[in-house]
């Protein structure tokens, strides 16, 4: 058993830094985004977790995952619910891009590879995912798109969706302690 836990978890570690390359290996980088787009990606990156956590809820039967999936669709919605205010009030439609296909990409497939998981391992997997998923939005929020986000509305809905985001990856990572 010990064997497959760490697997699941070598696993996790390979795909976080399979789409970190990949995120960096884009025609545009996400440096060379526009507000459009980062609006894109922001929002598009919190609909992906909410389809994780969605996934957690329908197949965990652990309630310490099953908190934090309920968590991530309550915190997750309520910032995409800003950002579509904000996005109706400026009248502006966010920009498709490189960043946010591959995005919905790795997640399409991860979904796939967590759907055929059951019990612990599953658990696992998605708790692993979730810490590493948040340290790498987290990362891109703080590093890329707050620094080169113009519009002042934009920058601060992503700096309030980095406060709760940093809280989710601590979370994240208790959980992940806690199910090994």
């Amino acid at each position: 058993m010990k064997s497959t836990l760490r697997k699941f978890a070598t696993a996790t570690m390979i795909a976080a830094s399979a789409s970190m390359l990949a995120v960096s290996a884009f025609a545009k980088g996400p440096a060379e985004l526009n507000d459009l787009e980062i609006a894109h990606v922001a929002y598009t990156a919190g609909n992906i977790d909410i389809r994780y956590a969605h996934l957690a809820l329908a197949k965990s039967q652990n309630e310490e995952v099953r908190k934090f999936a309920a968590l991530m669709l309550q915190d997750h919605k309520a910032v995409n619910d800003q950002a579509v205010a904000l996005i109706t009030k400026l009248g502006i439609t966010p920009m498709d891009n490189d960043v946010s296909k591959t995005l919905v990409k790795n997640s399409e497939a991860l979904i796939k590879e967590m759907s055929a998981l059951e019990g612990k391992a599953f658990d696992l997997r998605y708790a692993g995912n979730e810490d590493d998923y948040h340290k790498f939005v987290n990362g891109a929020l703080e590093g890329v798109f707050i620094p080169n986000a113009k519009n002042a509305d934009l920058k601060n809905l992503l700096k309030a969706g980095l406060k709760v985001f940093k809280v989710h990856e601590g979370h994240a990572g208790h959980m992940v302690s806690a199910i090994k």
